[in-house]
């Protein structure tokens, strides 16, 4: 017994200094990040770190699951609908990379191969039963089939939330660059590097759709595609509303002014919405951790004169 509770707490220990790593590593990442922009600004040499052996480790073992992504995606089966669709969900989330559907099935296969060889090692060297240890590498399988889905749905909705949150202040800065005289397409080009530092996000759409809008002879697709990609309402609003301003000639500056200020009467609704259910979600915690302490600060001097009382 003892040597399965070290065994599971050396487990643990490990997947804890593992994540710890990983925070660590974004976080130096992060901060490497800003010490070459605060560079650019005074003029002074980029410092290149793509050398380092951590990286040289993470760029080759990427490398590795793409190449087995592709392989899989050669073999034919993955169907092309399917690649369609994790496609469209891959850019949906911002990782829409030339590779991005290699990566994503390679994963799936390295987790769903690694998971229950990992998950089978610790329950028998934890001497587990029978039909535990072989439901282990099961549920093992399970999770590496749906451990990628799951961490592109939270890419999904954080990067959702970084274009709502950017999406007000880019029209406002396309009103005044449609003040200044720029077209659509050069106030488009300008709002994108502008927005590079602030909000990536953001920045890499509407880079997206400049390049579109120069490429294609139809602005209208370019703009339609701005909402298609993200599936975001709020886009789908501003490319419909940009080919209405091509479509009739109505002013652009007063369309962008509308749609700015009712993105923001929306985004304000949405914090009301989250500042009224708060004190319902405050009741469990009141009555299960406040209001214990309250009776016992009340009523215990009285119980306690009581059981005098009973007990001389």
């Amino acid at each position: 017994m003892m040597i399965q509770l070290l065994l599971s707490g050396g487990a643990v220990l490990l997947l804890a200094m593992f994540v710890a790593a990983l925070m660590l590593v974004r976080d130096m990442n992060r901060q490497e990040r800003m010490a070459n922009r605060v560079r650019v600004i005074h003029g002074e040499r980029v410092v290149d770190s793509s050398g380092t052996d951590l990286t040289a480790t993470r760029e080759a073992f990427m490398r590795w699951v793409t190449s087995v992504g592709q392989t899989i995606m050669r073999t034919g089966l993955v169907s092309k609908k399917t690649m369609s669709d994790l496609e469209k969900m891959l850019a949906a989330s911002g990782m829409s990379t030339s590779q991005g559907i290699a990566v994503f099935v390679g994963c799936k296969i390295v987790l769903l191969i690694a998971l229950p060889i990992i998950a089978w090692t610790l329950a028998y060297h934890m001497e587990w039963s029978g039909s535990l240890r072989s439901l282990c590498p099961a549920i093992a399988a399970v999770a590496g089939l749906l451990l990628p889905d799951w961490v592109v749905g939270k890419c999904r909705a954080r990067y959702v939330s970084r274009l709502e949150e950017a999406l007000p202040d880019a029209l406002d800065m396309m009103v005044i660059c449609a003040q200044a005289g720029l077209g659509l397409g050069p106030a488009v080009i300008r709002v994108a590097a502008e927005l590079r530092t602030a909000y990536r996000e953001l920045a890499y759409e509407f880079a997206m759709t400049a390049n579109e809008l120069q490429v294609l002879s139809d602005s209208r697709i370019a703009l339609t595609n701005l909402g298609l990609r993200t599936e975001l309402d709020s886009l789908k609003r501003l490319g419909s509303t940009l080919v209405q301003t091509i479509q009739y000639g109505t002013p652009l500056t007063d369309a962008l002014k509308t749609l700015s200020s009712e993105l923001r009467h929306e985004m304000l609704v949405k914090m009301e919405t989250k500042a009224a259910r708060l004190p319902v979600m405050l009741t469990m915690p009141t009555i299960v951790f406040i209001l214990p302490c309250v009776f016992l600060i009340a009523g215990g001097p009285a119980m306690l004169q009581v059981m005098k009382m009973f007990n001389p």
